[in-house]
């Protein structure tokens, strides 16, 4: 079965509405001779004249008459569907997102972020997942929208990244403990008690390969999956816990913060998201609230 030139469509759409060939041909801006092959085409795929001389003018047949109405709202659908997307009217968006983050993101940017999209958006509701791997199948399938994580080799190359915020390590003990009260020296840091955060429970993190060339290691008594677990044990005892400041920053009131006494390597956190996703408006509307709320966290300890 022959596929049927589409583009007759539109053609039909014209000589029906101006009733003319020679009409017709200077709308779509082409020669009389031309527009009369593309009527004899049509003529021969709708097995019907559909215009015939009437006098000096051609009338439509009745053929022609059905489907003008129904040409015409064809033409208009697929102008619409190739058309760029005009701009969202905010106000009426009634859509949920979806998104994928560390333990820790929540209690220190959703406020900012949920009420930046109210003051446009009242109708968008957010859905924060936790991030327990650094899988990209739910981007991939559409079940996330957005995602937060730092971008390295391991980050799948078909995902877009955005840069939200540099941060770096620091260590966080409840207020009153030993290392508030004087100065902290790598020595002292690596000989106290510590918590490990990893995702997936591995004994050595980026602290570990720093400490390790300076002839030290630390004491690490338990691991976490998460920031704020670890700085929740750290508020009721003497363990020791490093975080990211700026990812931590709400999370960590009321303790005592410190730098870290080596060289530690700052970071990028990034949002990222499916490339279907890249053009749609709404989408990117969303992924500019975010860069607004992170860049207005300081790096703070």
């Amino acid at each position: 079965m022959s596929v049927p030139d589409l583009n007759l469509l539109v053609t039909l759409d014209v000589l029906l509405s101006e009733g003319s060939v020679a009409r017709a041909a200077r709308r779509l801006r082409l020669s009389p001779s031309a527009m009369s092959r593309a009527l004899a085409r049509l003529r021969e795929t709708t097995g019907d004249p559909l215009l015939v001389r009437a006098g000096r003018g051609l009338v439509p047949t009745p053929r022609a008459l059905a489907l003008r109405e129904q040409v015409s709202h064809l033409v208009q659908e697929a102008q619409a569907v190739l058309r760029p997307v005009a701009t969202p009217d905010l106000g009426q968006l009634n859509r949920t997102f979806t998104l994928r983050t560390r333990e820790g993101f929540v209690e220190n940017f959703a406020i900012d972020l949920i009420a930046r999209i109210n003051e446009q958006a009242p109708g968008v509701r957010l859905r924060f997942v936790e991030k327990a791997n650094r899988d990209s199948t739910a981007l991939r399938e559409g079940t996330v929208d957005l995602e937060t994580a730092v971008v390295d080799k391991d980050t799948s190359p078909e995902l877009r990244t955005q840069a939200l915020f540099g941060d770096r390590l620091i260590g966080v003990v409840r207020a009153g403990h030993p290392l508030s009260q004087a100065a902290i020296t790598a020595e002292g840091y690596a000989a106290c008690r510590h918590i490990g955060v990893s995702m997936r429970f591995l004994d050595q993190g980026p602290i570990d390969r720093i400490l390790e060339p300076l002839g030290l290691s630390r004491d690490i008594v338990t691991t976490v999956p998460g920031f704020s677990s670890a700085l929740g044990l750290a508020r009721s005892s003497d363990l020791v816990a490093s975080v990211p400041a700026r990812y931590t920053a709400s999370l960590r009131m009321g303790m005592h913060s410190f730098a870290l006494p080596f060289p530690v390597p700052e970071f990028t956190i990034a949002m990222l998201w499916h490339p279907r996703m890249d053009a749609d408006p709404v989408h990117r509307w969303l992924r500019g609230c975010l860069r607004e709320v992170c860049a207005r966290k300081p790096m703070a300890i």
